[in-house]
């Protein structure tokens, strides 16, 4: 028989054990009411902006075919040994160099993308990689991503980027694209990891993914002319640029790539003040490539777009005119709006002279939230509306369908913010779950923030920055 002193334990532990069990029920019961009432929210202010059917919107550059691939199943199938010093190497010529620079980004859960030169290398893994059960593929690259986004939301697009005539034949109607056909699509391959995932004794804290490419035409963009020949006759609200961190680390002859973006700076000198200029960033590691996008592509854009690792990496060229190679996967949110400021101010007074423009809006696309500021006065419009439509972008997109199922949700924005790092000037923003896009004025801007739904199945994170971009970028026109 149990003595009373273990009975009484016995019924405690029990009646804690049911507390336990009621908490977290009545917990999960909330959680889901909030993000209930949060995609509600988010979808009614989604639905006050339509789309003009004559909207035109040009884009470059670059075009491939993804390969989407899990990790972890990549890893095992190629038999690649885990590295206990992993580092960023900026040359990827071995096996080793690979695995040290995959497990630098894959450990603190960072997106990254680099060319490989060793092209046997990139060959034999692109072959194990298309035998991975659940591999597939798709057309893409920034520019192309972006335009299907575009095109699948309503707006005529004209696309510089090149493909074989097959993979022409799969893209939409409603794209027109320019640049004489490839005999093979460059090929880009995406080692895809979910939150928690392993590798060795590295844990990815976030779901992300690590992006090889050994193009041989993206690097010069090689469309360009075909974009400039036709870009005035075509008139489109906005033009935008992306695709340039395909010359990072690129080999390229002496002088040839700085000829080559001074010949897009030329295009963007040329291109009429009616039409915005916007341009997607993208990972960068080279500091000489990096300072010359800034003085040639960032200088003469309207709007920029980039995530939480290009956001700092962004500060530090203008700030330093060093690299910033990785940065916080889950920044607060008055870090990265303190950042955000940092950019603008430094931009916002660009001299409009020899085609240079003045940064008026600014889009941060964050795995947690998104946030775009806007100059007082400028032309862009409906900022709350493209908030909740790039976070609402951000789950279609990473869950693979149109329809949000709350099931595979979850929100990791926290109950309320502040919008700056300063202690003495820091105000608090509470989430309201019924209208949960946060906006407020500045002297000189409007933000706009809105939470993400995070898709907690996840179907693909590649691509999930250019669609989350340009379907906010569509409701700003």
């Amino acid at each position: 028989m149990l003595s009373l002193n273990t009975k009484s334990i016995v019924i405690l532990s029990t009646i804690i054990l049911l507390c336990a069990f009621i908490y977290k029920k009545k917990s999960d019961t909330l959680q889901k009411e909030k993000i209930h009432q949060v995609l509600h929210g988010l979808l009614r202010a989604e639905r006050k902006v339509g789309v003009d059917r004559n909207t035109r919107i040009a884009l470059g550059f670059g075009g491939c075919e993804d390969i989407f691939v899990d990790a972890q199943d990549l890893l095992q199938g190629l038999n690649y040994t885990v590295p206990s010093d992993p580092e960023h190497v900026t040359d990827i010529l071995s096996e080793t160099d690979f695995t040290k620079i995959f497990t630098y980004f894959f450990k603190q859960g960072a997106a990254g993308e680099r060319y490989v030169e060793n092209a046997t290398l990139f060959s034999e893994i692109a072959k194990v990689a298309r035998s991975v059960p659940g591999a597939r593929t798709a057309l893409g690259g920034n520019a192309p991503a972006m335009a299907t986004r575009l095109a699948m939301e309503g707006a005529e697009i004209l696309l510089a980027a090149r493909f074989t005539q097959e993979a022409l034949k799969l893209m939409p109607d409603t794209i027109k694209v320019l640049g004489k056909p490839l005999q093979e699509d460059e090929l880009h391959i995406l080692f895809e990891y979910a939150a928690g995932s392993r590798w060795g004794n590295y844990t990815a804290s976030r779901a992300n993914r690590f992006i090889i490419h050994s193009d041989k035409s993206n690097p010069f963009l090689d469309t360009l002319e075909d974009l400039e020949a036709v870009l005035p006759a075509f008139d489109p609200s906005v033009l935008v640029v992306g695709g340039l961190q395909m010359m990072d680390n690129f080999p390229f002859k002496q002088g040839v790539r700085k000829e080559r973006i001074e010949k897009l700076r030329e295009m963007l000198v040329k291109t009429d003040r009616s039409t915005k200029t916007h341009f997607e960033l993208a990972s960068f590691s080279d500091e000489t490539l990096m300072r010359e996008i800034v003085d040639n592509v960032v200088y003469y854009s309207d709007s920029l777009g980039m995530n939480e690792q290009e956001l700092p990496n962004l500060v530090s060229i203008l700030t330093s005119g060093k690299i910033a190679l990785v940065s916080d996967s889950k920044p607060r949110i008055a870090s990265v709006l303190d950042q955000m400021r940092v950019v603008f101010n430094l931009l916002k007074n660009t001299e409009e002279k020899d085609g240079k423009r003045k940064l008026t809006r600014l889009h941060l696309h964050t795995l947690a939230y998104q946030a775009i500021l806007t100059q007082k006065g400028s032309d862009w419009k409906n900022t709350m509306a493209a908030a909740a439509k790039a976070s609402l972008t951000a789950n279609r997109h990473v869950c693979g369908s149109n329809y949000i199922d709350m099931e595979k949700a979850k929100l990791l924005m926290d109950e309320s913010f502040s919008t700056t790092a300063r202690v003495e000037e820091a105000s608090k923003i509470p989430l309201e779950e019924n209208r949960p896009v946060s906006c407020w004025s500045e002297e000189e801007f409007d933000i706009c923030l809105a939470p993400v739904l995070v898709c907690t199945e996840v179907f693909q994170t590649g691509g999930g920055g250019d669609n989350i971009s340009s379907a906010g970028l569509l409701y700003q026109i």
